[in-house]
Formats: C-alpha cells, sequence, structure tokens
C-alpha cells in the first residue's frame, strides 16, 4: 500500500465522461483511485495483455494494480510511470502531452469532438480527425496510429475514448511525436457502479457496451480504421496468459477476477482473426 498526500494530489482539465478519478503524482509515478468500479484491474490487464501483441513496449503505458492510503480512506486503483520524466523521475522539459481537443482548438478555435460529430460517414469522421492531426503536427502514419488505438478499444470494450484522451507529445514548438496509449481504465466493464452492476450477466452487459470516438459501435469504429488504414494490430495470449496475471494480482477480489476473465475470453473469441 502506498500512503499518498494533498501536496500531491493533482487535477486535470481531461475529465472522463463518467466524472474525474482522484489522480495523484509521486516520484515519477501516477496513481488513480477506481471511482466507478474496477479501473485499476482493467489498466493493468489491458496494459500487460498488449506485452502479447504487435505493438513494441514504447507504444502503450504500463500500470499496475495499487492499494492507497489518502486521508482516512483506502482505494484501490493502479500506478504507471510517467511517460514526460527520466529515468531518475524527473521532469524531461522537452516534451508535453496535448491533446488532440487542446491541439484543435489551439489552431481554429473551435471543439475537434463537435466538428468530427457534424460529418455524418464514421469513416469520413475517422479521415477528418486523422487528416487534421497529420496538418497540424506533421505526423505521418496518424492513421496507423488510430487503427491501433480502436482496435484496443474495441477488443478491450474501453468506452471512454474520446477527444481529451488522445494525444501527441510537443515539444512546445515545432516538433511533435506520437503518444504511448493510455486511459484503458473505462474497459472491460470496469464500472460497476452506473452501467454494469456485479451479480448481473455479464454476457448481456457486453452487448450493451458502447464507443464513444466516431460512433457508439466498435465494430463499424474498428470496421472504419481498418478499411482505410489496415489491421495495425495482433495478439498472442490465451486463457493462460490471462489466468497467469489475474493470480498475480493482490489486490482485487476473486469475483471481479472471474468477470474479468470471462470478458478477455469471450473478445478473444469474437476477434480470434486477430490472434496468433
Amino acid at each position: 500500500m502506498v500512503e499518498l498526500f494533498e501536496q500531491e494530489r493533482r487535477e486535470e482539465a481531461r475529465l472522463s465522461s463518467k466524472g474525474n478519478q482522484l489522480k495523484w503524482k509521486k516520484d515519477g509515478y501516477w496513481y488513480k483511485a477506481d471511482y466507478t468500479g474496477y479501473e485499476g484491474l482493467a489498466e493493468y490487464m489491458v496494459s500487460y495483455l498488449l506485452n502479447f501483441s504487435s505493438l513494441e513496449r514504447r507504444e502503450y503505458v504500463l500500470y499496475e494494480t495499487e492499494e492507497i492510503r489518502y486521508g482516512q480512506q483506502n482505494y484501490t486503483g493502479c500506478r504507471s510511470r510517467d511517460f514526460l520524466t527520466d529515468s531518475s523521475g524527473k521532469p524531461d522539459g522537452k516534451r508535453q502531452m496535448i491533446t488532440l481537443e487542446r491541439l484543435f482548438y489551439q489552431n481554429y478555435g473551435e471543439s475537434l469532438y463537435q466538428s468530427i460529430f457534424r460529418i455524418r460517414d464514421y469513416g469520413n469522421r475517422l479521415k477528418f480527425l486523422v487528416e487534421q492531426t497529420e496538418r497540424m503536427t506533421g505526423l505521418t502514419y496518424f492513421g496507423i496510429y488510430m487503427s491501433k488505438l480502436l482496435t484496443i478499444d474495441a477488443v478491450f470494450l474501453n468506452e471512454d475514448r474520446h477527444t481529451h484522451n488522445i494525444a501527441v507529445l510537443w515539444d512546445g514548438q515545432d516538433e511533435y511525436d506520437y503518444c504511448p496509449l493510455f486511459d484503458q481504465g473505462a474497459a472491460l466493464l470496469a464500472d460497476t457502479v452506473m452501467d454494469y452492476p456485479l451479480g448481473q450477466d455479464v454476457i448481456e452487459q457486453m452487448s450493451r457496451a458502447e464507443a464513444k470516438t466516431f460512433c457508439r459501435s466498435f465494430d463499424e469504429q474498428l470496421d472504419a480504421a481498418q478499411d482505410l488504414y489496415g489491421e495495425a494490430v495482433s495478439f498472442s495470449y490465451g486463457e493462460r496468459e490471462i489466468r497467469q496475471l489475474l493470480e498475480a494480482d493482490t489486490v482485487y477480489p476473486e469475483e471481479i477476477k472471474q468477470r474479468v476473465y470471462t470478458i478477455l475470453l469471450q473478445q478473444r473469441r469474437k476477434y480470434q482473426y486477430m490472434f496468433a
């Protein structure tokens, strides 16, 4: 368990569609407390399963589950190394993260999210976001980056991907780079408070999960991305790897782990063509 204090708490402008988690920064790590369920376990499982994918390690943030003591309360949650710091935990100073929403507003004075949803066709919404981002940043393969992101969101049912948590790295002047993939806390039906209570039929609940990036359907988003930019990610994990990761966690109860196990196996079957 890690004990955190008020001076380490951080308020962020990037809000989830379901509110804002308690967050802290300490010794080069970000800590997040669970807000609506088991977000920390979702972050941990998704990031560690990406170790069994075609992505390079630098392309995504790795999360660990964590027990957090803050004030008089204990929380479950997760921690991740701040990718804007060097190996000693000190700020890099050469780059910062900027969301696509903020970048678009700085360039055009209007909301990227609202601009996207003025376009009727889902594929054209994605194409618009990619072309605008490449125009603003000079990055040349942002379509492939988005295909990777939307693939991961579909496989793991991440319901909270929006223009405030798609980002690039910026040196404060003219140079941009790709940002590691982050923020999977709304994956795996982690919201047990509002949308997906424990004790109900998880298969039925999975059928109600909705995307938020370009439309409500994960599959339609994924089809549009793969049609435009190709199949960008493949996976190689199975039942054994899922079980090993769940058994290695010491924070979350068995009921939640069994639920996550069921979801992951169902999604693996659904997207079998992506798995070696």
